[in-house]
């Protein structure tokens, strides 16, 4: 379906019962809605409401040309007016990638739209720039963004040969037919630019300024990932004074919703019960459920 908000028209992908509980599920890049359709039948069976829009940027009709447009407060706010227009008071808010870094801010500043919080492999926006400031391995990880946030070039070097490259960073997700879902609506006109635009709006103030999360809250962080190490992934729990839990998923790289569904799917049942932990107890601290 499409949803008109802040002036822009967003794609949404829907599904389950009317009137089942909402879960708003924010994808990263450069991804689209669709990186949640592994997860989404098991949410749709435990009687949740789920709405995966193409965030701003993916959608073609909320695609701003400015850099300053793509900035996290832009892109908070952009979530809340879908909130507003899909009728939902407050949902369960689960984010991967930078679709975490919405997720964090919007629960933080917005405590009031967000029932629950499950984060994915980007971990506090805080913790993560304490990482980059502090651990020389996240400033390794993180190199790859001094491309992305050169115009023109990171464009260049992503879409050569038929996007070689950018199908090549998106490996991990599966098979050439999933690397294909993701990394071809990429090669559609601005739709890279727009993607990209993400990191060059991207503002250490924005991050270091977050601010601390209150509601029920559960982060789940895979060993294997190449570009969240674990320095920013254990300082997470400094950024949560709500009920915490941490996952840790062994041998997972960062794609968790397309290579780890199930186990993702416990996380975020348990959380949306109030559970805490997928093994229905309840979490706190920083503890950590390693799978």
């Amino acid at each position: 379906m499409r949803v008109e908000a802040r002036g822009l028209t967003f794609e949404v992908r829907t599904g389950g019962p009317e009137g089942g509980e909402p879960v708003l599920l924010l994808h990263g890049f450069p991804q689209h809605g669709g990186e949640w359709d592994d997860v989404t039948p098991a949410l749709h069976a435990a009687g949740l409401r789920t709405y995966a829009p193409d965030q701003r940027g993916y959608s073609p009709g909320a695609r701003p040309d400015e850099v300053s447009a793509y900035r996290v407060p832009e892109l908070v706010a952009d979530a809340v007016a879908l909130l507003d227009a899909l009728g939902a008071e407050a949902a369960h808010v689960v984010g991967h990638d930078w679709g975490a870094v919405v997720a964090w801010v919007l629960a933080a500043r917005h405590p009031e739209r967000v029932r629950t919080l499950t984060a994915v492999s980007v971990p506090h926006p805080a913790a993560f720039g304490y990482a980059l400031a502090n651990d020389p391995k996240q400033k390794a990880r993180s190199s790859y963004m001094v491309l992305f946030r050169q115009p023109g070039k990171a464009e260049k070097v992503l879409l050569a040969l038929r996007a070689t490259a950018l199908r090549r960073m998106l490996s991990g997700v599966g098979d050439a037919a999933r690397v294909a879902r993701y990394a071809d609506p990429m090669r559609e006109p601005g739709a890279l630019t727009g993607a990209l635009n993400w990191y060059r709006a991207m503002s250490p103030k924005d991050f270091a300024t977050a601010g601390p999360v209150a509601v029920p809250t559960t982060y789940v962080w895979s060993d294997k990932d190449a570009a969240i190490g674990r320095t920013a992934a254990e300082a997470c729990a400094r950024h949560v004074t709500g009920e915490y839990h941490f996952v840790e998923l062994a041998g997972i790289t960062h794609w968790i919703p397309d290579e780890a569904p199930a186990p993702l799917v416990e996380a975020i049942l348990a959380r949306v019960r109030g559970l805490g932990r997928p093994d229905g107890t309840s979490g706190g601290g920083e503890g950590a459920e390693r799978a």
